[in-house]
């Protein structure tokens, strides 16, 4: 730089947390809120061209879970693996899933439990067919390197660590 060029960056939603220490973390947040968004619309739209209208970025989350490794879950093993604490949030969309008749409910002891039904496990498999014409193919022509991308999965699971015990000691305050 010249002097008179100013630096651009970094890319934040909210410059006053950026400006303290750690901006990278401000960086990071807004990525999250941008790829969160375009996630959660990604996959409502690709599960209504799947042929399941009416679903929502939670419900198509947690039919995928229900329908991961064909066994039966029940609310809290959904809500641990998401990490969702509103668990009524979770019961609705099970609720949802069920009316649709992609989803069964039963019971294991006292527990209710949620199972794939045949119709359910098709809209998961026409979402996948979905996903790597429209979604994966396109990826893959950047040539991103898969290993990198997986590490930036991992990094951002343990980061989530970090986001939850801050949430609990602000809960305490």
């Amino acid at each position: 730089m010249d002097g008179t060029e100013k630096q651009i960056g970094p890319v934040v939603a909210a410059s006053h947390l950026a400006s303290g220490p750690m901006p990278a973390l401000s960086e990071l947040e807004f990525a999250l809120t941008m790829i969160v968004n375009a996630y959660h619309r990604w996959i409502e739209r690709c599960m209504a061209a799947s042929g399941s209208e009416g679903l929502g970025p939670l419900d198509v989350i947690v039919l995928h879970s229900v329908n991961h490794r064909g066994r039966s879950k029940t609310l809290s093993d959904i809500c641990l693996v998401l990490n969702v604490e509103d668990t009524h949030t979770v019961a609705y969309a099970l609720k949802k899933l069920e009316n649709a008749g992609l989803v069964a409910s039963g019971k294991r002891g006292k527990e209710k439990i949620a199972e794939i039904t045949p119709a359910g496990e098709a809209a998961c498999l026409e979402y996948k067919r979905l996903r790597e014409a429209l979604l994966i193919k396109p990826l893959k022509a950047l040539k991103l390197d898969e290993s990198e991308l997986s590490q930036v999965a991992t990094t951002l699971r343990m980061v989530s660590g970090n986001y939850d015990q801050a949430a609990r000691a602000a809960a305490a305050m």
